[in-house]
């Protein structure tokens, strides 16, 4: 029997090459594809017998479906995330930068579940127990009913799982560290993940366990490892945050059931991570509401409505090719603005450097924040302060139009509530304010710059258009 060509995988994004490489083509990585071991493939009796399988019953797609039941950790931003809480025999996928508070919040969800009567196993691949326990006792969480490990082997933890009661939870920390016998490579590579990953899930789908793997993420923010461990879960959630603020955000990047476009927002604090149950009025807190280059936007994550405050600084600038830094959006969407700002309201800003930041390190992706970074662009170019009580949102397309956006009623609702009294938008969803809150609707990007403008210093607005 002819022996089959090597292959090479890369150890970071899991990509499969023929043959050895410098620099990884998927990821960029440099020295980081090496030599998978070859792995038999078994085959099944049935294929060597010639027994052809048995016919499944077929299903209609009418017909009511029953919910699937869930398990209430009591975390109310984790349950939103999840889709209402954890599905029993699920797996899940928690990825998020080192010492973000991925640890810090399975603990914390672990010992939630086991106050409630279930039982719950905590397997640490990373630390020994005593680190893990030294962390319970500084969130306070010292006397739950958790079971803890310091395992890395794939089937000394399936057998510890099997040898008591039926466990509700099962915490992989992390998956990267796991091992099985079944395979003849090191640790954290590709075929080792990929073949530790398939344990679990084969486990969770046979006992009906929950079970949640921590994922280390590459420099660019995704999970590392092969692409299919993604395929092969049931959830992927991100663990995001700036370490120069406080708060930290849960985002489902893929769910089977439950939506993908919430979010859970935290706070970190010295007892471990709480609840935000208003993200808008922490976003806004420290709110410097009478500078030029700074509008509220009304955004949303999912079906929760966030006011978040956009700056933006535009300056001369010295060199030949002005600069543009942006924190928090898309750079490619602010070229977007800037052109046709250029090009369909006669605003300059080639000679001048332009920053954008979305204050407390939210990361927007949506396009109705358009409108508002095109008012804090124009605001900080003229000097003119925005009002303090308005928000903005829409969509600009490259004609200049202001176009409409989803759930403005959710958006005005939440404006409303946080004691905002105006709201620029479009004038599609501008009759849903129900009179708690002025609407001020705007059909074209050109008549945003002229109000904006005609409030501006005269002597100091013309100078700098002009230039």
């Amino acid at each position: 029997m002819a022996r089959r060509a090597p292959t090479f995988a890369c150890q970071s994004c899991g990509a499969v090459y023929n043959r050895w490489l410098g620099k990884c083509e998927a990821c960029g990585g440099w020295n980081t594809i090496a030599e998978e071991p070859e792995v038999a493939a078994s085959v099944p009796a049935a294929q060597r017998s010639g027994r052809r399988g048995r016919a499944v019953a077929l299903e209609s797609l009418t017909g009511a479906g029953t919910p699937p039941p869930r398990l209430v950790s009591g975390i109310g931003e984790l349950d939103r995330v999840a889709g209402g809480g954890f599905v029993p025999g699920s797996i899940l996928l928690l990825g998020g930068d080192p010492g973000i508070g991925k640890s810090t919040l399975l603990v914390q969800a672990s010992a939630a579940l086991a106050a409630g009567g279930h039982r719950v196993v905590y397997v640490s691949g990373e630390e020994a127990v005593d680190q893990v326990r030294l962390r319970a006792g500084r969130l306070g969480l010292g006397g739950a009913d958790v079971g803890l490990a310091a395992e890395t082997n794939a089937e000394n933890i399936l057998a510890t799982l099997a040898a008591g009661p039926p466990v509700r939870l099962v915490v992989i920390d992390s998956i990267q560290t796991m091992w099985s016998d079944t395979v003849e490579s090191a640790p954290g590579t590709v075929t080792q993940v990929r073949t530790s990953a398939q344990l679990m899930v084969r486990y969770a789908k046979q006992t009906g366990a929950c079970v949640i793997l921590v994922g280390h993420v590459t420099k660019d923010g995704q999970i590392a490892g092969p692409r299919v461990v993604e395929h092969m879960v049931d959830a992927v959630l991100s663990f995001e945050g700036d370490g120069g603020h406080q708060f930290r955000i849960l985002r489902a990047q893929k769910n089977r059931f439950g939506p993908t476009d919430e979010i859970g927002v935290f706070e970190m604090t010295g007892r471990g991570l709480s609840e935000v149950a208003n993200p808008s009025e922490l976003f806004l807190s420290n709110r410097d509401s009478g500078a030029p280059g700074t509008a509220v936007f009304a955004g949303m994550e999912g079906t929760r409505p966030i006011l978040v405050e956009i700056q933006a600084l535009v300056a001369p600038s010295s060199l030949g090719t002005p600069r543009r830094a942006v924190v928090g959006w898309d750079s490619n969407r602010l070229a977007m603005v800037l052109a046709v700002l250029d090009a369909r309201c006669g605003v300059r800003l080639g000679g001048h450097d332009v920053y954008l930041n979305v204050a407390g390190g939210l990361k927007i992706g949506e396009p109705a924040a358009d409108l508002a970074v095109a008012g804090a662009l124009v605001s900080s170019l003229t000097g003119a302060a925005l009002p303090a009580d308005a928000v903005y949102f829409g969509e600009v397309s490259l004609t200049g139009a202001v176009r409409q956006v989803s759930q403005a009623p959710a958006r005005l609702k939440e404006a409303a509530k946080l004691g905002f009294t105006q709201a620029v938008m479009p004038p599609a969803g501008a009759d849903a304010a129900d009179g708690a809150i002025r609407t001020e609707t705007v059909t074209s990007l050109a008549a945003l710059v002229a109000a904006i403008a005609a409030r501006a210093p005269r002597r100091a607005a013309m100078s700098r258009t002009e230039g």
